[in-house]
């Protein structure tokens, strides 16, 4: 069945990037939302349920650093709505924030459920459709599970892999999409020190994972495996001077100063010898497995808030406009792009951000008709 809509745009996907991108042109349009699952449901689970929604950088190019695969793409997105604007966005919806010491941003109610019930609230003028779009034809016939619907303007904002064969049909390229923010399966057996944290470094009975490790998993996305890698726990310290002043302690409670009594159980051959048996061999043999801590990395495993490192090159949208410079009045904006962050809010930043730029060239075009 065809259905003609009097809206002019047709957004694929209701998550934070394609419901920015509707609160901003809904004014002017009639707006209407795609998606084969509720509006901003991936919101929830963000932050732990408290929705990490922005990091406190205002420096645009120090906040476009935070991104493995897009920071130059940012630079002029960021110059225009950044998270001064998206504090302001919040702000206007009702939606009270604070900042953490770490710098990051969350609701004052700390709830996403709070955030989500705000936005949706803001979203008054925009139709939503739960149908699953497969594709676009020619003359902007948006073609779902359930029907067909014309529009002039179409935007995309499915993340992940959802839209991706919707994108390739259009004739862009997708750069390969690799895990990125996820945690990491070493060749190295941590079972017994499962659950132990060092340094933002968590130990798991598959591998390591927390924040340094997503980190980690998110720079080095396209690197193959297997690769080796090398943290330092303690930093400079003076073990020898310890060692002296300490000769009856033994050396697991003389470690548990520096880091979980566990863990140095774990990389001590002998945890209950005495300091004062400690020699110069030792001694510096027990330094390097706690500065120069080595593991091999052998895979990745979903765990924690895991991003898709890849999506549509870059190369083939206009970063002043997100429009697409293959199919003239489609646009692309939020994670469909090549486009990753860090944890820490800075997913979400890119969403409300490219979100925005779209639905501003989307007015404009229309503007110049």
């Amino acid at each position: 069945m065809e259905q003609g809509l009097k809206s002019k745009v047709a957004i694929i996907g209701g998550g934070p990037a394609g419901c920015i991108c509707a609160y901003f042109l809904q004014n002017n349009f009639e707006v209407t939302v795609f998606d084969k699952k509720s509006p901003l449901l991936t919101i929830l689970p963000t932050g732990g349920g408290r929705c990490n929604l922005a990091h406190a950088e205002y420096d645009f190019k120090e906040l476009a650093k935070n991104y493995p695969r897009g920071e130059k793409f940012l630079y002029s997105v960021f110059s225009r709505f950044s998270t001064c604007e998206t504090m302001e966005f919040f702000e206007k919806i009702g939606v009270e924030t604070y900042v953490q010491d770490d710098m990051r941003i969350f609701p004052s109610s700390n709830s996403s459920k709070d955030l989500r019930e705000k936005f949706l609230n803001a979203l008054n003028k925009v139709k939503f459709i739960k149908e699953e779009v497969l594709r676009i034809n020619e003359g902007f016939k948006v073609v779902t599970d359930m029907g067909a619907y014309n529009a002039d303007y179409v935007i995309i904002a499915v993340g992940g892999h959802a839209s991706y064969e919707l994108v390739r049909l259009l004739g862009h390229k997708i750069i390969e999409p690799r895990p990125a923010l996820t945690g990491i399966i070493t060749k190295e057996d941590f079972s017994k020190i499962s659950g132990v944290s060092i340094n933002d470094v968590l130990f798991t009975h598959k591998g390591i994972s927390g924040p340094a490790v997503y980190k980690i998993s998110s720079i080095k996305a396209r690197e193959k495996f297997p690769y080796t890698l090398s943290f330092d726990f303690v930093g400079d310290i003076d073990l020898q001077t310890a060692l002296n002043e300490n000769p009856h302690k033994s050396i697991k409670n003389l470690l548990a100063d520096y880091v979980p009594k566990s863990f140095a159980e774990f990389i001590l051959d002998n945890p209950d010898e005495k300091c004062h048996r400690i020699n110069g061999k030792m001694r510096d043999n027990i330094l390097d497995k706690l500065q120069n801590f080595t593991v091999t990395a052998k895979g990745t495993v979903p765990d924690g808030e895991v991003v898709t490192a890849g999506g549509v090159d870059l190369k083939e949208i206009n970063p002043k406009t997100m429009e697409s410079k293959i199919v003239p009045n489609v646009y692309f904006c939020g994670e469909v792009m090549d486009i990753d962050g860090f944890c820490g809010g800075f997913n979400l930043q890119n969403c409300w951000s490219t979100g925005y730029i779209a639905s501003q060239a989307v007015l404009e075009a229309s503007c110049a008709v």
